[in-house]
């Protein structure tokens, strides 16, 4: 939702809410016989914002701020009613001390203690539904964003899967890896069968694997390391590449050719192949987060290029956006001639 449409809302909102009071406010005025009980004159002889606008403003935005990301969007239920409560009741409890230390005459010490406990009950319970509103209204904006952006996906999805089918099947790498392996086979007939069955697992996976919303993480590895072998073949050095996988990989589930864009385009753009290692690739798989780095040696003259190719890092990231709402970070880092992507994704539940 555009800035300039949640301005509106939270400004029609207040406006509505002020003119409700007022006129409240006003009617009471004109029946003074209903102002005769010590809880009324509480709540309605002391000035209005003390007890209807300030405390109910600020516990709004507590809750449309604070406790809506912190508890409510992770879905920590029982912390959120009690923080809620709490908030509310704090804000009560300022609110009526407010009246009594600048408004003499609105806390009455005389008062009933029936009275005050009301007072506080009617002011918390009238700031609590602020704060109900505050979080649907906070969440009504997320799911309309969330809408939007998927509607955005949608429209651009032929554009996505073509570059999906470019980026899986990328003729260049083609071409490239069946001359090597015509070439092996007057050499070493036992290995270019070797790649050549790496090849065609390559492609039954592009083929077969990539239609599924989730695949074993297991079966992404594998992928990506046939893909890192026929590469290999491209090279006198075999060493230029350094790849390594850390931890359990068997309790994860992944999407598929989620990594292969920013290892497609570290072969792409890495500039010594004669350097040891040139290339750095590296998983560590824990129990509730998966860490990738990838690293790249590259020319200077290379840099413009490093951000093009493949899927292309906005598209990439705005997939990431879809698939891993807040449970993933992306950065991206150049130094000393080494270009570096981070990706750390988190488990949802675990």
């Amino acid at each position: 939702m555009k800035k300039s449409a949640i301005i509106l809302l939270h400004t029609g909102y207040w406006v509505l809410y002020l003119l409700l009071i007022s006129s409240f406010a006003m009617a009471l005025s004109r029946h003074r016989q209903l102002m005769s009980g010590g809880l009324a004159r509480l709540l309605f002889l002391s000035p209005i914002s003390t007890h209807f606008i300030v405390p109910c403003i600020a516990s709004f935005y507590i809750f449309y701020c604070i406790l809506f990301p912190r508890f409510l969007h992770r879905k920590k239920i029982f912390a959120l009613i009690f923080s809620g409560i709490a908030v509310s009741f704090v804000c009560g409890l300022l609110s009526i001390y407010l009246s009594s230390a600048f408004f003499r005459g609105s806390w009455n010490p005389a008062m009933s203690w029936s009275d005050k406990i009301a007072a506080i009950t009617f002011i918390s319970s009238l700031i609590l539904l602020h704060g109900i509103i505050a979080l649907v209204m906070r969440g009504f904006i997320v799911w309309f964003g969330d809408i939007k952006l998927k509607e955005e996906l949608n429209r651009r999805n032929y554009e996505t899967e073509l570059a999906l089918v470019k980026s899986q099947i990328n003729p260049h790498f083609l071409f490239n890896t069946i001359n090597n392996i015509d070439v092996l086979m007057t050499k070493d007939t036992e290995k270019a069968s070797e790649y050549l069955n790496k090849l065609s697992d390559i492609m039954r996976f592009m083929l077969y694997e990539t239609k599924a919303e989730k695949i074993p993480l297991s079966k992404e590895l594998t992928y990506i390391e046939k893909y890192i072998d026929l590469q290999k073949i491209r090279s006198s050095n075999p060493d230029y590449v350094h790849y390594s996988v850390s931890g359990d990989v068997s309790a994860w589930t992944t999407e598929p050719m989620l990594f292969i864009p920013f290892i497609e385009n570290a072969f792409k753009h890495t500039a010594a192949q004669k350097r040891q290692p040139s290339i750095k690739i590296r998983f560590l798989v824990e129990k509730n987060k998966i860490n990738f780095e990838c690293e790249n040696y590259y020319r200077e003259q290379l840099s413009e290029e490093l951000h093009q190719g493949g899927l292309g890092n906005n598209l990439i990231e705005r997939r990431l956006m879809l698939l891993y709402p807040g449970n993933h970070q992306l950065s991206f880092s150049k130094t000393d001639h080494i270009y570096s992507v981070n990706l750390i994704i988190t488990a949802h539940d675990h």
